[in-house]
């Protein structure tokens, strides 16, 4: 199964509001520290719950304590059970460019919003993710750090 890189971003940062979530995306753990670079104010994904095959728009409202520049990463784990299905480092400002975000490198420090679309693979199955999102600036200090869960097998119309 193939899921974007863009797409495996914003699932995986844009979940960091449990409340909006609570259908789709449990267990939300932010693992980080007050001193991380970036820090998660709100989240709003639309449709709610989001649907196997059609478009999921992410819109996250964040504090960034420090510029964002070139080189800044993202190392992304998704698991389904014990299996890892993807570990991989994104460079962001990289992703931010090719999936035309709405905000690009350098990332000013200060409040931000960003909405990014995404199509969700039909494919996607009746099944729980665990995803862990480690994000670093270009000189190795933590940006975020979250932990989630995200259920695909709630029956919520999913299909």
């Amino acid at each position: 199964m193939y899921f974007s890189k863009a797409a495996l971003l914003a699932a995986a940062l844009s979940p960091l509001a449990a409340s909006a979530l609570d259908r789709i995306f449990d267990d939300v753990c932010f693992v980080g520290l007050p001193s991380d670079g970036i820090h998660i104010k709100s989240i709003e994904v639309t449709p709610d719950p989001p649907k196997p095959g059609q478009d999921l728009t992410v819109k996250i409202i964040a504090k960034s304590d420090q510029p964002i520049e070139e080189g800044a990463y993202a190392d992304v784990t998704v698991k389904l059970g014990l299996i890892k299905l993807l570990n991989k480092r994104f460079d962001i400002c990289e992703e931010a460019r090719n999936a035309n975000a709405t905000i690009q490198c350098p990332v000013e420090a200060g409040d931000h919003e960003v909405v990014q679309t995404v199509a969700l693979p039909r494919e996607i199955p009746r099944a729980k993710f665990k995803v862990a999102v480690r994000g670093y600036s270009a000189d190795d200090e933590d940006l975020v750090c979250v932990d989630l869960s995200v259920d695909f097998m709630l029956g919520h119309n999913l299909w």
